[in-house]
């Protein structure tokens, strides 16, 4: 009786153990159709990393690797020594982190808004209105809104003078303090609609039953959102919260570039358009690679603290 439960304890704990070659097999399929898409994010994601190299060299185009003259740290010393780089930096982290908030707090606010229309129809067309600016080029929406703002016929100084709110047109687009908050409005016009599909999407599964249990309970339309639909989406929030987080600094340069000007050059530079400006346009390479090096260092940190501490706070991350 003892050899056989000896033995039957073995066999389970040899069942237990994971048999990778046999999960393979049974999934094969599955691993086929991935490769097609682990090769692209190996070539256009990993490879490229290759030229990393070239920020701890005085790189030459022409030369071969090895002809290259190697300088270590030198382009990174140059970086931290530049005055103008601080004020870009300064500039990036202030539109990142203004078009973090913005970003979060209107399409959360919007899906819930959204989620409490009744009428279908009207529901369809205002969630198609909304997200339809996602699909305009920033070419044409940086036109649209310095039309707007516009001293010649824009809308907006127009229904400010109607209201008698200021005296004579004001010159948005050349005052620089007012220019992140520009940016800021536009991509929150441009976005809002299509962030806001996942928070409706994560929404629509929250079991009905629990309304009609809340509604049972006499709780209002208010309390419904607030201890059902908000707990119900938090993982969403979350989840898309530490993505942001990671491309904080990596907000690009489009908006700036088009909706800037040399009026507001001091407050419409950001790391890419330092990069392209003082690296790629003047032919330093290496400046530029290690200007990229830095933003993908710091948003690689960033990454790793904010899923650090939702993981510890909140019991919430993405790996």
């Amino acid at each position: 009786m003892k050899a056989i439960t000896l033995k039957n304890q073995t066999g389970s704990g040899r069942s237990n153990k994971p048999q990778r070659w046999k999960v393979f097999k049974n999934q094969k399929y599955l691993y086929l159709m991935s490769i097609p898409f682990v090769i692209w994010v190996f070539v256009f994601q990993y490879l490229p990393l290759w030229g990393w190299t070239m920020a701890f060299q005085n790189y030459k185009p022409g030369k071969g690797f090895f002809e290259q003259k190697w300088v270590g740290l030198e382009h990174f010393q140059m970086l931290f020594r530049d005055d103008h780089f601080y004020l870009v930096l300064r500039n990036t982290m202030a539109m990142s982190i203004m078009g973090l908030v913005a970003g979060f707090v209107f399409p959360v606010l919007f899906a819930l808004l959204l989620n409490e229309v009744r009428v279908q129809a009207m529901k369809r067309f205002v969630q198609t209105v909304s997200y339809l600016p996602h699909f305009v080029s920033w070419v044409v929406a940086a036109g649209i809104v310095t039309k707007m703002l516009s001293t010649d016929g824009g809308a907006v100084n127009a229904v400010l003078m109607s209201l008698n709110l200021i005296d004579e047109p004001i010159q948005f687009m050349s005052k620089g303090h007012l220019f992140w908050g520009i940016v800021t409005v536009a991509d929150v016009w441009k976005e809002t609609g299509w962030n806001a599909i996942i928070y409706l999407a994560a929404i629509s599964g929250i079991g009905p039953e629990l309304y009609e249990a809340a509604r049972v309970d006499g709780a209002s339309r208010l309390k419904q959102i607030w201890h059902i639909t908000l707990p119900g989406i938090r993982s969403t929030i979350i989840v898309l919260l530490i993505i942001s987080i990671g491309h904080l600094v990596g907000i690009g340069f489009e908006k700036q570039f088009l909706l800037g000007n040399h009026m507001v050059k001091d407050y419409s530079e950001v790391l890419d358009l330092y990069a392209l400006n003082y690296g790629l346009s003047m032919g330093r390479f290496s400046f530029g690679t290690a200007i990229n090096i830095f933003n993908s260092m710091i948003s690689l940190i960033l990454l790793f603290v904010a899923n650090g501490m939702f993981k510890k706070f909140a019991n919430e991350s993405i790996m």
